[in-house]
């Protein structure tokens, strides 16, 4: 967890009020649903399949590594598959891109419904915290595995053939100490290693033991391999707020320590073909992966407000209760409605693609 904010009772109370008002006032002067600046590179690190590093305002910063690994499927069987042969019409070259398209296409036909969540695999580092038994790092990893598990179309896209398969190792660290709730620019981060993942084009079919082609200029895309999928993204997480009727997105450390209720709204692109409506600008549309709410800082930090039934203008009182449907369902309105946050987010994080 970020570490808790050094305001003081009345200036909590103070920044509350400026966020409950209509319109809110922010602290930095942004509306509801402006992010911060970022700055974001692909393609850094030279040993891995993808990799990408992101900088928030505030200076925390991560790096995500993915790299992938054949593997053999345990318990497959070839029941259903049919091959088709391929046509001998036509010279060299053309019969060549011919056979490949028809690999690919007849990969892509039976992948779906194929993938395994134990085909993608996790882990989290933080400055500070232990990898595999604090509980902050495994829930941020479970939570970041979550989406990328729901999101169905990843796993299916590591199927290589009857009785193999990728296996990817995304490995996230947190270079600096988190000034706010780290789990977006993790989740951000990633997004953007995943888009940047090459991996060697296969040239086996999928009733054969898997060859590449081994000439990485060759290499396929982890997404939009094809013009199928084009749209198809990773998903991501936003971390997104609410104080008294208001809702915000990308909070502060200042605004968490403040907020009546916090909800992480993981988000991806729906799977084509399965899919086929369109938002406004031909993007598609957003669908919900998961939501999960988050306990704010407030009620795990010791109490600080007066007790119940006292009337101090001059100190700040957490919120109490859960989280009303209402509010929720605005949140998820508000991230995936076509031309929503989620879209804009998704746009911004395009301009850093460098695969």
């Amino acid at each position: 967890m970020p570490p808790s904010t050094l305001l003081s009772p009345s200036e909590l109370s103070y920044l509350q009020t400026s966020l409950s008002l209509e319109p809110p006032i922010r602290p930095d002067g942004r509306s509801p649903t402006t992010f911060r600046p970022l700055v974001a590179e692909t393609d850094l690190l030279p040993s891995t399949n993808g990799s990408a590093r992101l900088c928030f305002a505030d200076g925390t910063e991560a790096i995500v590594g993915v790299k992938a690994e054949v593997e053999q499927t345990v318990g497959a069987s070839d029941t259903s598959f049919t091959s088709h042969p391929i046509s001998a019409d036509g010279d060299e070259d053309t019969k060549m891109h011919s056979a490949e398209e028809d690999i690919d296409e007849e990969r892509r036909r039976h992948a779906r419904g194929k993938g395994q969540d134990s085909w993608i695999e996790v882990t989290v580092d933080m400055p500070g915290y232990g990898k595999d038994d604090d509980g902050v790092v495994v829930f941020l990893a479970q939570m970041l595995q979550e989406g990328l598990v729901a999101d169905g179309g990843l796993r299916d896209r590591l199927w290589l053939g009857w009785g193999w398969h990728w296996r990817i190792f995304v490995d996230i660290l947190l270079l600096t100490a988190p000034n706010s709730y780290p789990l977006p620019l993790l989740s951000l981060t990633t997004h953007l290693a995943l888009l940047a993942t090459r991996l060697p084009a296969p040239i086996s079919r999928i009733d054969e033991d898997p060859l590449f082609n081994d000439d990485w200029d060759a290499a396929q895309s982890l997404y939009a391999s094809s013009e199928t999928d084009a749209n198809s993204k990773p998903p991501f997480i936003l971390l997104v707020i609410s104080v008294g009727d208001n809702i915000f997105f990308d909070p502060s450390r200042e605004e968490l320590a403040v907020a009546d209720a916090v909800c992480a709204v993981t988000v991806g692109t729906p799977q084509a073909p399965l899919y086929t409506s369109k938002s406004r600008g031909g993007e598609p549309k957003l669908r919900l992966l998961s939501l999960r709410t988050i306990d704010p800082p407030a009620r795990l930090a010791a109490a600080t407000s007066t007790t119940e039934g006292e009337d101090d203008q001059g100190a700040w009182k957490a919120a109490r209760g859960g989280m009303k449907r209402a509010m929720i369902g605005k949140m998820v309105k508000m991230t995936v409605e076509p031309g929503g946050v989620g879209e804009e987010v998704m746009t911004g994080l395009d301009g850093f693609d460098g695969g």
